[in-house]
């Protein structure tokens, strides 16, 4: 078969691979995530549900921590859109002020625990010996305990959990597995022919680590603290339901759920439990697709234009 000459090829083909060739690696990555339509969708939910908690004062004028024993489990209103709780704080302005809470324990954990999971992996991986024994036998004490029941443990041991508390506790017991990932990332990266030219010309451990490891291992790690985000929402609103997590009167997704504990509130007053519960679900899977339209989008075997 005859090859086809460049004059032959569709002149659409051809800008598209004059385009491809004038863009860097992140720009293809974020053009491939453009045109996904899932993640285009989960990213403006997302945007919404954030500028909602950042425009709270704006939405609401009720405070969500002050008590109104008068206007106790009220239905809803004109003057409370979603009635109030057992204490007769307004449900409304616990969701949107919540929201604040949730997401940043959820964003916050997350970089903490990308940041904690990168030093360690990344030394790890470049160093090698036995650096990389003792910080894998460190990750492997850590997996060994569930993670759930270890952030628990500890959180029991305490007296108050305040919000940077219970950041700093899923941060410390989360990294492993991120770890992981970037140390097998760096060992695979450690022996390719332009780090040995770098190492060879002099280059510093430091500038080798930055300019080329994280460069070329960012993919998976944005990835996985995106979805990483998801999970620390999760975690902690089923903390906070228990009673583990933030404490009352301080509004999260999760302790707002709680109220359904109560059987007459889960029966008579269902907009107590199901708006906080439905804001956790949108915004997991607004995450989640985020993240799958991320893992798509730096995939260099994908074969979305």
């Amino acid at each position: 078969m005859q090859s086809i000459s460049n004059n032959e090829r569709p002149a659409e083909e051809l800008t598209l691979d004059m385009d491809r060739k004038h863009r860097s690696p992140f720009q293809l990555s974020m053009r491939r995530f453009m045109r996904n339509k899932l993640a285009i969708a989960g990213l403006v939910v997302l945007t919404l549900i954030v500028c909602a908690s950042v425009f709270a004062p704006l939405l609401t004028e009720y405070d969500p921590e002050e008590a109104n024993l008068l206007m106790v489990e009220q239905k809803p209103s004109s003057d409370h859109i979603l009635g109030t709780d057992s204490s007769g704080r307004d449900n409304f302005a616990r969701l949107l002020y919540g929201s604040r809470i949730s997401l940043t324990i959820g964003f916050s954990a997350m970089l903490f625990t990308v940041l904690i999971g990168l030093i360690m992996g990344a030394v790890s991986g470049y160093y090698g010996g036995i650096i990389d024994n003792i910080i894998m036998r460190i990750t492997d004490l850590i997996l060994a305990l569930p993670f759930i029941v270890l952030a628990m443990t500890i959180m029991a041991l305490l007296e108050k959990v305040t919000i940077g508390l219970f950041i700093v506790i899923i941060a410390v017991t989360a990294w492993p597995s991120l770890a992981r990932i970037v140390r097998g990332t760096f060992l695979s990266l450690r022996e390719q022919e332009f780090v040995l030219g770098a190492r060879a010309i002099g280059a510093r451990d430091s500038r080798i680590i930055f300019r080329h490891f994280i460069p070329n291992a960012v993919g998976p790690i944005i990835v996985n603290a995106t979805l990483m985000m998801a999970s620390m929402i999760l975690f902690e609103s089923g903390l906070s339901f228990i009673g583990m997590g933030i404490p009352q009167p301080t509004p999260t997704w999760g302790n707002m759920i709680s109220e359904a504990q109560n059987i007459r509130v889960l029966r008579y007053h269902p907009e107590a439990w199901i708006p906080p519960g439905l804001s956790i679900l949108i915004t997991v899977l607004a995450i989640n697709f985020i993240g799958d339209g991320l893992r798509d989008a730096f995939d260099p075997k994908s074969d979305r234009r």
